[in-house]
């Protein structure tokens, strides 16, 4: 799935990262508690969270993530917003609940691992 389409599923505003919607995604992952994301991701490309924090941007760094979507209608600060343009990272935000974000990707192609 290309994030142009993440976007549009998700009615997500892209706050940085545009021109890179055209990339594929191939797996995404639910969470607001980082520690498990470092734990159990793995080869997801893809993170949907609504912790706001720079911890975000370098834990998806750290997991090779390459965009981060903040459920909930979370708005990231500007300095998450710039740590992730300086890590090439895609950041959105979306209105819709994790769970409904997560349901939606899934029911549209996107999985797990």
């Amino acid at each position: 799935m290309r994030l142009s389409q993440v976007k549009e599923i998700l009615n997500a505003a892209v706050l940085c990262g545009s021109s890179r919607l055209e990339e594929e995604v191939t797996s995404c992952c639910g969470s607001d508690f980082l520690s498990d994301v470092l734990a159990y991701v793995h080869d997801q490309n893809l993170l949907l969270t609504g912790m706001v924090n720079s911890q975000v941007i370098r834990t998806a760094e750290m997991t090779d993530i390459k965009c981060v979507v903040f459920v909930r209608g979370k708005q990231p600060g500007e300095d998450i917003v710039r740590l992730a343009q300086e890590r090439d990272i895609v950041v959105m935000t979306s209105g819709e609940q994790m769970y409904t974000a997560c349901g939606l990707l899934y029911s549209n192609g996107l999985r797990g691992n």
